[in-house]
């Protein structure tokens, strides 16, 4: 058939697939002609197991694919079947930059079709967004998506909704979505699961909350206090309770100051905020100063959220703290989370390289079922014995090692850490030995599209937080192969084992070799935070001994304390459920929720 025929091919199609309502013989031709445009237009025809991914989203399923098996490609079979019979897209990955790449990829199959493509990024205005959203297919994030549904909500209050949309005048309340009909989520587990426990809040700028001198008065108070003494602090659920003794401290305290002070529960709750913000709030871990600004790091992706705040009072703290000017506290307009807001689709599909630890949250949650697609190709990837040194300093020293050995082979390797600031002390040790790189963190976001392009080059080096993880494709250059493929190196464990699995998923995809080492230390804030003291002096003396049966036990003493770790992310995600089911009832006929 000629492209002409192809065309006139799927506009015959439409009307079918409408009609049968997406029945299987229907949908399988659909397949067929979205796989042979690919083919045509992009020179990539869907192999068997990408129709098998693309058959269980559309049947509303999380495809679990291995890493590197073309999620991009398999998503264009669901979305492009879907949006022939009619029914409006939203394709949701996890950043602008993907769902801007991931748009204009695939914008030649959608075309090809007679389909209509667009991407709703963050720096768009209303109108542009508004004109991506009436798209066949829209490219967007998890984030944007939900706040446009949450401003529409807003648009709406006062109206008479239950007589439908066209009784409303949308010249004087234009909506940003046509609905929400059928969303594609590209690497489901961290939308849905990971985000979860992220509240979604509309808000604007209003007066700070408390003058300067407080915030100051306040943090100079909580320096003076004692941990264990005045207060406890429990590291690992990052939890901070004032202890008798300290409320009395704090009210002999009032005594001399005057003021808001005197008043109890002010007093207590704006010291205990200071106390969150000198201790379990780091620079270059949880936020960075950026142009005097204080902007909080997403600590699954490693990206800035730089429109995102804290509350009550904690924002303006830490901005003390750091030096930057105190911006005004966030007055709320409207609130929505993540659980809630993607029920409401009418149909729900996804896809994700590591989702079946946590295929039986999805169930419960979303009635999502996970279907584990095998693999193009058997996987090449090799995993090397992990090694746990006692020391940080240890750690470091022998990572550079592995750096070296790796790059005398002429091989590239990619080097993960946890936040900004191991990033950058690993660049400088780096920059001393003499070992050139590059640095890949929310510093340098601006330049993720060259360094990820430059990462699989022979002999190249690169050091990065999470952002070279989910979506991320580092292609091989000339001759690397040969030499052994990409080799990662995972410098300390996330509390989810998951993404740790999407960092060695940078390495041996699609067939190519590749290989991956964990090098880790008993001062891991995993360790320090999950394991009691008495264990962590057990594991030093077992280090110690210097056996391999000895490191062997406490390799598992670390997957014990990563277990440890994403049981309670469990039990928090289920008590934001909960919670978020409460408020429903109870404000059913006495507000509102959003």
């Amino acid at each position: 058939m000629s492209d002409d025929q192809l065309r006139g091919g799927s506009t015959e199609l439409r009307y079918r697939l409408k009609a049968t309502q997406l029945s299987r013989p229907v949908v399988a031709e659909a397949f067929a002609l979205i796989r042979e445009v690919a083919g045509r237009r992009l020179s990539m025809r869907h192999f068997d197991v990408q129709l098998v991914g693309g058959w269980a989203m559309l049947n509303g399923m999380i495809a679990e694919m291995e890493t590197g098996e073309g999620k991009t490609l398999t998503a264009t079979l669901a979305a492009g079947t879907a949006a022939l019979s009619g029914i409006p897209v939203h394709v949701i990955t996890v950043n602008d930059y993907l769902a801007e790449r991931d748009a204009a990829a695939m914008r030649p199959i959608y075309e090809a079709l007679g389909l209509t493509v667009g991407a709703s990024l963050a720096e768009m205005s209303d109108s542009e967004r508004r004109v991506a959203y009436a798209c066949d297919i829209t490219y967007t994030t998890n984030k944007q998506v939900a706040f446009d549904h949450l401003r529409d909500r807003i648009q709406l209050r006062g109206c008479n909704t239950q007589l439908g949309l066209n009784f409303i005048d949308h010249e004087q309340r234009p909506l940003l979505l046509r609905g929400l009909h059928f969303a594609l989520i590209d690497e489901a587990d961290s939308v849905l699961v990971d985000e979860a426990v992220t509240p979604l809040i509309i808000s604007k700028q209003g007066q700070p909350a408390y003058a300067k001198e407080i915030l100051v008065e306040a943090l100079t108070k909580a320096k003076s206090l004692v941990a264990g003494q005045h207060f406890d602090l429990q590291a690992d659920s990052r939890l901070l309770t004032l202890s008798t003794e300290g409320k009395e401290d704090l009210k002999e305290w009032a005594q001399v100051v005057t003021g808001l002070w005197r008043n109890t529960r002010y007093r207590e709750q704006l010291i205990m905020q200071a106390l969150r913000a000198l201790y379990l709030f780091e620079c270059n871990w949880h936020y960075l100063v950026d142009e005097g600004k204080v902007k909080i790091i997403d600590e699954f992706t490693g990206r800035l959220m730089a429109d995102r705040s804290w509350e009550q009072g904690l924002h303006q703290l830490i901005e003390v703290k750091e030096g930057c000017e105190i911006t005004g506290e966030m007055e709320t307009i409207g609130r929505i989370s993540y659980q809630r807001f993607f029920r409401r689709y009418q149909m729900l599909g996804g896809m994700s390289g590591t989702v079946h630890e946590v295929a039986s949250e999805l169930r419960s949650v979303y009635g999502l079922s996970v279907a584990r697609i095998p693999t193009h190709r058997k996987s090449q990837r090799h995993h090397q014995r992990p090694r746990v040194m006692r020391s940080d300093t240890e750690k470091w020293q022998q990572v550079i090692e592995s750096i070296r050995l790796k790059h005398a082979q002429g091989r590239p390797v990619l080097v993960g850490t946890r936040s900004v600031g191991a990033s950058e002390y690993l660049s400088g040790l780096l920059e001393n030995a003499g070992i050139e790189h590059c640095v890949l963190n929310a510093r340098q976001d601006a330049e993720e599209a060259r360094v990820v392009a430059l990462a699989g080059a022979r002999g190249q080096i690169t050091v990065a937080t999470n952002m070279a993880g989910r979506g991320t494709d580092i292609i091989l250059g000339a001759d690397v192969a040969k030499f052994g493929g990409l080799h990662v190196i995972a410098t300390e464990r996330h509390e989810a084992r998951r993404i740790d699995r999407q960092l060695f998923g940078r390495c041996a995809r699609q067939g190519d070799p590749g290989s991956y080492e964990e090098i880790g230390s008993l001062e891991d804030e995993l360790v320090c935070s999950q394991l009691s003291p008495w264990l962590r002096r057990t594991t030093h003396l077992l280090l110690t001994m210097g056996s391999w049966p000895c490191e062997a036990i406490v390799i598992l003493l670390l997957k014990y304390a990563q277990t440890k770790a994403q049981r309670r992310s469990i039990r928090i995600r289920i008590q934001m459920q909960k919670m978020d089911e409460y408020l429903e009832n109870v404000l059913a006929f006495t507000g509102r929720l959003e």
